[in-house]
């Protein structure tokens, strides 16, 4: 279920950074980088929730996606940014870490709920 969820995500994120982007007026100020930054928690969430050892791992993993995708959007019409890339790294690691502590606690009730059988 993680991995299918991830996979989910990753594609909507693609979908989303890598369509030209139609001409006009700016947004709101700072919405572009809290964009990524959510973007890439929720896309680290589902496998360091799932794997909590490995978070690290998943967050950087995340950061590479966010990196190869900065370096396709000029073939694609779209400016690479270093803040996009950096929003991107942020939102991996915070939501990796987030993630993976939730699934730790949630493991161990799910470890002191069941009966010891020796």
């Amino acid at each position: 279920m993680a991995h299918a969820l991830t996979v989910l995500i990753v594609f909507v994120i693609a979908l989303l950074t890598l369509i030209p982007q139609a001409s006009g007026p700016v947004g709101i100020p700072g919405f572009d980088k809290l964009a990524h930054f959510v973007a890439f928690a929720v896309v680290s969430a589902p496998l360091a929730w799932r794997f909590p050892h490995l978070w690290r791992g998943v967050a950087l993993a995340a950061l590479a996606y966010g990196g190869i995708i900065e370096i396709v959007q000029p073939f694609m019409g779209r400016a690479a940014s270093w803040g996009d890339l950096l929003a991107d790294g942020a939102g991996a690691f915070v939501g990796a870490f987030i993630a993976s502590r939730i699934g730790k606690r949630r493991r161990g009730r799910a470890d002191f709920a069941q009966p010891n059988n020796r």
